[in-house]
């Protein structure tokens, strides 16, 4: 943090000394002072001693919230092209047989060719708030020629010092004129996508937050539960012993529903106690180009017959998966619909839970369209999206 502040207040045209322990002295011009609040010369301490007249800077105040101010929209929006070093590519038929794993389908290669191609790679900022707090950054990598999702390619993005031969100076590519790239996706499209992809993706993040959640709650359960049988079976034992009709056994009846009033009420205490809200806020965009070998494929089901287009990306080394198109995740293997020749996951061909017959969610994302039966394919926490700006024009809603 002490490094970061000294960076973001230098790069604002302060000037800044380190003074110990731990803490900076800061000499700040009237627009950085009216920007953050403070003095012309102001001392900022970060460690568990503060220098002396020093204000203390942490994550858990305030001060992020001023430097987010300071820093505006720079950042949002970072555009590469790159050519990472890597070796040839494996024969295409064996990346189908790897990558294209269709269990009630055929394929057909028709073709490969290099290309290139944007990866749009929005970064959230995602929060889950109950009776603890929980934060974390969740990238989306969306290949906007192929629509595919290669999750695999954000590790390899934090190692970018990798993507270049040893030695190598890394140098910044340009792409051929005759280079044919991507156009933005309208912001519907890209909305939808993320609404989509993106709660699944946090659940998952999530997982082992939210069963420590279901941990506590449980054990909290338990100890309610058993703290009031034993008062309503004190109770239910006075009561027998006295005759019916008698004034002490109709106040242990009362006393008896007034437990039971208690314990509900404990519930929905609990209840709240515990209810999770995740909500993901879009931060920021890398708009990243790349070459790849792009397939052309055939898929056949049947006596209907669709084209797509699948990359080899040389970041990750392999052919990317189509996603599912019914919930944009990364599960395999992939079933083909009748209706559309849509490529879901086999949840998205499951029977629907009311009339039993079985249709694509692709095709109905909304209800069966025998029954009208209304449900989704996937069950997420309460989950809210803000998109902010992402810097390429596109822009969302809160969702």
């Amino acid at each position: 943090m002490q490094r970061f502040v000294a960076a973001l207040l230098t790069e604002a045209g302060a000037l800044v000394e380190p003074v110990e322990p731990d803490g900076l002295e800061v000499l700040a011009a009237p627009p950085l002072q009216q920007a953050l609040g403070i003095g012309e010369l102001s001392r900022f301490g970060f460690g568990p001693a503060l220098p002396d007249g020093a204000q203390r800077i942490g994550i858990e105040s305030d001060w992020l919230a001023r430097f987010e101010q300071l820093v505006g929209e720079r950042g949002r929006y970072t555009r590469e092209v790159r050519r990472p070093a890597v070796r040839r590519a494996p024969e295409h038929e064996q990346l189908l047989e790897q990558e294209l794993d269709l269990e009630n389908a055929v394929y057909r290669l028709l073709g490969a060719a290099p290309a290139w191609t944007r990866y749009l790679v929005p970064t959230f900022r995602v929060t889950a708030l109950s009776d603890e707090k929980r934060e974390g950054l969740l990238g989306l990598p969306i290949n906007l020629a192929t629509g595919a999702m290669p999750d695999a390619m954000l590790a390899r993005l934090e190692e970018r010092e990798d993507w270049f031969e040893p030695d190598a100076e890394p140098q910044e590519e340009t792409v051929p004129e005759d280079a044919a790239l991507p156009s933005d996706w309208p912001p519907e499209r890209l909305a939808e996508r993320i609404r989509q992809a993106l709660p699944w993706r946090a659940d998952a993040a999530l997982a082992t937050f939210v069963k420590g959640l279901q941990r506590r709650l449980a054990r909290d359960l338990d100890r309610l539960h058993a703290y009031h049988n034993d008062l309503h079976h004190e109770a239910a034992l006075r009561a027998a012993q006295l005759a019916a009709g008698d004034a002490g056994r109709q106040r242990e009846a009362q006393r008896i529903a007034a437990i039971a009033q208690d314990y509900r009420a404990k519930l929905d205490d609990l209840g709240r106690k515990y209810a999770l809200r995740v909500t993901a806020r879009w931060v920021q965009t890398l708009d990243l180009v790349l070459p790849v070998q792009r397939l052309t494929v055939q898929i056949r089901r049947r006596k209907a017959e669709r084209v797509i287009t699948l990359d080899w990306n040389p970041l990750i080394r392999r052919l990317e998966s189509p996603p599912c198109e019914a919930s944009w995740s990364a599960e395999r293997p992939r079933l083909v619909c009748d209706e559309a020749l849509h490529l879901v996951v086999p949840a998205g061909l499951a029977p629907c839970p009311s009339c039993g017959r079985g249709y694509c969610r692709a095709c109905h994302p909304r209800a069966c369209p025998k029954c009208g039966h209304a449900g989704r394919l996937l069950a997420f926490t309460k989950f809210a999206v803000s998109t902010a700006r992402s810097g390429n024009g596109n822009a969302g809603k809160e969702g």
